[in-house]
């Protein structure tokens, strides 16, 4: 038997799902489900805010938060991501009680969006237990209606965002970004040897190092703006020479001279999430666009590097 309401929502056996046509192209709206600075602004029923730990998203990856809910009481959720199609499908298992699978799809119409949400459980008695006892199919619809809101208001220009948990206290993790000796065992990309030329760790400090690869040698360095010890690190990056001048990147013209980064780590439970922020500064159209078309590929180099820190992490603990 099906029932359907006026708010496009759904019930069928053991389903329920939502479709809702979102006045947002399908990136931004598959954008918002991806980045964890964006999604913890507005998962959730009404009320409800959300304080993430892990967002590992990619297939296999693990994403952990808690939901706070108006009346005090916090829930926690741990989900596993299952199937993931950049611009058209994201498919989780919520692995704590209650057991479910969501899948959304995304499907562009014009400049606008059709998100359909459906969430399958084991039996139509569980689904039944979670609309009666904490209100699933109305939590459901009241996520997408804070999801329309929310992308209704998101500043047009995007930002690269990485999260990462690894399994060691905050300070730990401040120090492998704050010693050089620390930096050279595992900055870079697998594969690439880093050199430290100069770390003066400190505002208006400078990082400047090299990497030699099969690719060859290419020089970078960090411009520190604000530090603030163990949680906070704003700095620029650049590619530059020797001499620590700032060049051009040596894959292209039009990739930015500098991009503005602000990492943060929060602890939790003996863990750190660590959350790092990029964008273009001062970039023309042009730059901006190409930055933003490299965000797949920098969120894969990105993990390859953390891969390393998590390793030199486990390394230095034991």
């Amino acid at each position: 038997m099906e029932t359907k309401s006026k708010s496009d929502l759904v019930i069928t056996d053991n389903e329920m799902s939502i479709s809702r046509l979102i006045n947002a192209p399908c990136d931004l709206v598959f954008e918002m489900w991806t980045n964890p600075e964006h999604i913890k602004h507005w998962w959730g029923p009404t009320g409800f805010t959300n304080t993430i730990y892990k967002m590992d998203f990619k297939e296999g990856g693990e994403w952990d938060f808690t939901m706070h809910g108006p009346n005090g009481i916090d829930y926690r959720n741990t989900n596993r991501y299952v199937k993931i199609v950049k611009n058209e499908k994201i498919i989780l298992e919520h692995t704590g009680p209650p057991l479910f699978r969501m899948t959304a799809l995304f499907k562009a119409e014009g400049k606008k969006t059709l998100l359909s949400v459906t969430s399958h459980f084991e039996s139509a008695g569980l689904l039944k237990q979670v609309i009666e006892k904490v209100g699933a199919a109305e939590g459901l619809k009241q996520n997408i209606d804070k999801l329309e809101a929310y992308v209704a208001k998101v500043p047009a220009e995007k930002e690269l965002v990485i999260m990462r948990q690894f399994n060691a206290p905050k300070e730990l993790v401040w120090k492998a970004f704050s010693e050089a000796e620390a930096l050279a065992q595992w900055w870079g990309p697998p594969g690439a040897s880093i050199g430290v030329t100069k770390l003066d760790f400190r505002p208006e400090g400078i990082f400047h190092y090299y990497m030699e690869s099969p690719m060859g040698k290419m020089w970078g360095r960090f411009y520190y703006l604000e530090i603030v010890e163990p949680e906070r690190i704003v700095f620029t990056t650049s590619f530059s020479d020797k001499d620590g001048d700032i060049t051009r990147a040596p894959f292209s013209n039009d990739f930015p001279l500098e991009i503005m980064n602000t990492l943060t780590l929060h602890e939790h439970e003996g863990k750190t999430t660590l959350i790092l922020k990029g964008k273009p500064k001062n970039a023309t159209e042009a730059e901006f666009n190409f930055f933003t078309n490299m965000f797949s590929g920098m969120q894969q180099g990105f993990g390859g590097t953390f891969d390393q820190l998590d390793e030199y992490l486990s390394k230095i603990k034991n």
